[in-house]
């Protein structure tokens, strides 16, 4: 019998050309990555708020979001850490839903979450069509371990940027920096320009 490598999983699936960016390989795996332990709210504790430089700061009980008008999504994902995951299906209500009538002046949004965790993103990138707060995958609620009830969903951007157990975006005048930016990873995220780290 040849020898096992340990951690060899076999041949990694092919991609199709142009779709997946540089640096990354295909899995057809969900891997989970983490920092910390996966909390667990309940759904009747639950609240999703929008506050920060706003005229007003609304708020929605776990019911209040799933009852608004929600779209599914088909995108690519891809991790800092070097995975890209094909056609994952995703439910949830858009961030232009949930802005509407919201004014403000802000340019840039901190997205907090249940465990602490932050991630910053400019208001463009949330806006348009280009994000949601995902409560379904596959069909089925969202598991805690992929960041369940409720994650925020970016997926033109590094996957580190669709924040797990989103509770909270605080829109802001200026950037900033949120917890892995803080720490060394690239203030965007952008993964067609390979921007993992500050100085990518």
């Amino acid at each position: 019998m040849p020898p096992i490598t340990r951690g060899f999983f076999g041949r990694r699936p092919d991609a199709e050309p142009g779709r997946l960016p540089p640096g990354q390989y295909l899995t057809h795996d969900f891997p989970v990555l983490s920092y910390g332990p996966t909390p667990h709210t309940p759904l009747e504790e639950w609240s999703f708020t929008i506050d920060g430089a706003v005229d007003s700061s609304p708020s929605w009980t776990w019911d209040e979001l799933t009852a608004l008008p929600s779209e599914m999504v088909m995108s690519d994902i891809h991790c800092v850490t070097k995975w890209s995951k094909f056609d994952t299906a995703w439910r949830g209500v858009s961030l232009d839903t949930l802005l509407e009538g919201v004014d403000t002046e802000g340019e840039y949004l901190v997205a907090s979450c249940d465990g602490g965790y932050t991630t910053n993103l400019p208001l463009a990138d949330v806006t348009d069509g280009k994000a949601w707060i995902a409560y379904e995958y596959a069909g089925e609620p969202l598991a805690p371990e992929h960041g369940g009830p409720a994650r925020l969903l970016v997926p033109h951007l590094y996957f580190w940027k669709s924040a797990k157990w989103v509770r909270k975006i605080t829109l802001t005048l200026y950037d900033e920096p949120g917890f892995w930016e803080v720490n060394g990873y690239h203030d965007y995220g952008d993964p067609w320009r390979e921007q993992r780290y500050q100085g990518d």
